[in-house]
């Protein structure tokens, strides 16, 4: 163990991306809770994960936001923001300050600059560390797989690579009212958005299989953000069958209750696929950015990814619902 826990009381956890990204880190987060149950773990991440850190209270205590920084694409830098981020760091004195971000070309040298405690991650050509607390950035591997690897390293044991996505009462309760107008019984969720149009099907594609699964005689969910709503839209125009919009309707707590009652989700490589995995919902996941042995759910019986920048065969895809069971059958 390197950083043992009777000397260990303060963990900070840099990871400063969205929604897929953090999901996929929350088997690194259960193992070092595990590993250090008494600690206080501070995630320093973007904005919008203070909620992500309310999600997981029992792996997380604290959020600092972090502001953005040269180089990183996340955020525009503003340096009042990170002179106040900075003091405020070197006033934490972590015991650790683990780099979850990247590889460690640009972050590596940030967070060390912060002198706010010993740093551990992972490191590559042009950012390599000889202290033995730092493994190669590992490719071609799941993004789950890679930090557990990295706290491996560290002497930290993994628990398990099963994600998650706790769900509160009142979300359970709010997704009941929104869908309380429309029909009831089985019903498949299409998610046609991403972020990046990079990372987007096409929209006739998904109406398509859309309009399979309502042929069967499944109620269509379509949902996105208030963002996606042209997407969504397109989608909903371009299927023949009629489909419920949520675009817009469902917060993020919502939304994963709306997909754990689903008997499918169809979607882009993107967070909502993740909460898939957590809820053992079965899903058809289009990969668009070539990486799909890194984002790509682990289950591969329940969860099927389909790398699109390699195979364009939509018949293939179609042929997917074959598995897919008509709700009076």
């Amino acid at each position: 163990m390197k950083f043992p826990v009777e000397t260990t009381h303060k963990i900070a956890v840099f990871r400063a991306l969205q929604l897929g990204d953090m999901l996929c880190a929350v088997p690194a987060f259960r193992a070092l809770r595990r590993q250090y149950p008494h600690a206080e773990i501070t995630l320093l991440g973007l904005p919008w994960a203070a909620s992500f850190t309310t999600r997981f209270a029992d792996y997380i205590d604290k959020f600092i936001h972090f502001p953005g920084y040269h180089g990183l694409p996340e955020q525009p830098f503003d340096q009042l923001l990170w002179d106040e981020f900075a003091e405020r760091m070197q006033l934490e004195k972590f015991d650790l300050v683990l780099q979850m971000q990247g590889s460690g070309g640009i972050v590596n040298d940030m967070l060390e600059g912060l002198c706010a405690g010993p740093v551990a991650g992972f490191h590559s050509e042009g950012s390599y560390r000889d202290s033995g607390l730092f493994i190669e950035y590992p490719n071609s591997i799941s993004e789950i797989e890679r930090h557990l690897l990295m706290l491996a390293n560290l002497g930290i044991q993994p628990q398990g690579t099963a994600l998650e996505f706790p769900l509160q009462e009142t979300e359970a309760a709010n997704l009941h009212n929104i869908k309380s107008p429309f029909p009831g019984g089985p019903y498949v969720c299409v998610h046609p958005g991403s972020r990046g149009a990079w990372r987007q099907w096409p929209t006739s594609h998904f109406a398509c299989l859309a309009d399979q699964c309502a042929g069967m005689g499944y109620t269509i969910f379509v949902t996105g953000t208030k963002e996606e709503a042209a997407i969504t839209a397109e989608v909903i125009d371009l299927m023949e069958f009629p489909a419920v919009d949520l675009t817009g309707k469902t917060g993020l707590g919502e939304m994963g209750q709306l997909i754990k009652n689903a008997e499918l989700l169809i979607s882009n490589c993107t967070g909502v696929s993740h909460i898939a995995a957590a809820m053992e919902t079965p899903s058809i996941v289009i990969s668009m950015d070539g990486e799909p042995e890194r984002w790509g759910p682990l289950n591969k019986d329940l969860h099927k990814t389909i790398d699109w920048t390699k195979t364009q065969d939509f018949t293939s895809v179609l042929s997917l619902l074959d598995d897919l069971q008509s709700p009076s059958a």
